[in-house]
């Protein structure tokens, strides 16, 4: 084969649109490896893909077969509101082995990076210059809501072509179309670089549906008196794979029970059971980041 194959795809919901992807890139991705491999990894499967979710907030949201909990979700959607951005390393640091970036520090406070003091231990913003794209797009998109101007990327060139493992994700572009009753819909193209399809595209995908509500539409909301919904999010993966250390497990809790009722492989995220164990989780994973922080971290 001398081309990567492109798959498109298209869903209601997340759950549907995940299985689907997944099956689909199974089937028709191309073997090839990886610069992660370790010795012995058979090659992953690859493919470019493009996934439209034309309701993401609907039921079935949530598959069962993705490789984490209900709690990992509610986790991984904090993470993109902040938790863990004190988790980045100082740049000038060699020695310095904590995560290169967080998406949420990349979409906040582009262009800077975190930087830790001699003098008094603290972590200081610094960086040749600073932009916050969460507030400029919900500026934008409240005062033009057709604007075809209102993108957030991540990439920084001159650190992350260098970086080991850069951001995957690279941009996050909305719009906003409204219908007759006068209801907003945010509409969202996302694009990823590089996205794990079964360790962690759901989650990706699942924490920006919760960004894009909570971080985008609600404020825009705020600022215009509106009322703004979840339009459809189309997202475009350049290299959207299965490592080949994975695909065991792939089939064994996706491929095996495809064969059973839809609805036996969902859950829905309305389900009060579901929605408990989401909202009392915060709690916990406060106290697990805490508790790392003081076993980890040298403030």
């Amino acid at each position: 084969m001398k081309n990567i194959p492109l798959i498109h795809i298209e869903a209601k919901s997340l759950a549907e649109v995940y299985e689907k992807a997944l099956i689909s890139l199974y089937d028709k991705g191309v073997k090839i490896r990886t610069q992660y491999d370790k010795p012995g990894d058979p090659p992953s499967i690859d493919a470019t893909i493009n996934m439209t979710i034309f309701e993401p907030l609907s039921d079935p949201m949530i598959h069962k077969a993705f490789p984490g909990g209900i709690e990992n979700l509610k986790e991984y959607v904090m993470e993109l509101s902040g938790l863990k951005d004190h988790w980045m390393k100082n740049i000038n640091d060699s020695d310095d082995t904590r995560w290169e970036y967080t998406y949420h520090w990349r979409l906040r406070n582009y262009g800077t990076w975190k930087q830790r003091s001699l003098k008094t231990g603290n972590q200081e913003v610094t960086g040749p210059f600073r932009v916050n794209q969460i507030e400029s797009v919900v500026k934008k998109l409240a005062d033009v809501p057709f604007t075809r101007q209102a993108q957030m990327i991540t990439w920084m060139p001159n650190i992350d072509l260098q970086c080991y493992d850069p951001p995957c994700l690279q941009s996050l572009h909305y719009r906003i179309v409204e219908d007759d009753d006068g209801v907003w819909y945010l509409n969202c193209n996302v694009r990823f670089r590089s996205n794990d399809a079964w360790g962690a595209n759901f989650m990706n995908m699942f924490g920006i549906v919760q960004f894009n509500k909570e971080e985008i539409a609600a404020k825009i909301a705020g600022k215009t008196g509106k009322k703004v919904e979840l339009g459809r999010m189309n997202w475009h993966a350049d290299s959207y794979h299965i490592y080949g250390k994975d695909i065991a497990d792939f089939k064994k809790r996706l491929l095996d029970k495809i064969s059973e009722p839809f609805e036996k492989r969902v859950y829905n995220f309305s389900d009060p059971m579901i929605q408990e164990i989401y909202e009392e989780a915060e709690e916990k994973i406060k106290k697990k980041v805490k508790e790392y922080d003081l076993k980890h971290m040298n403030y």
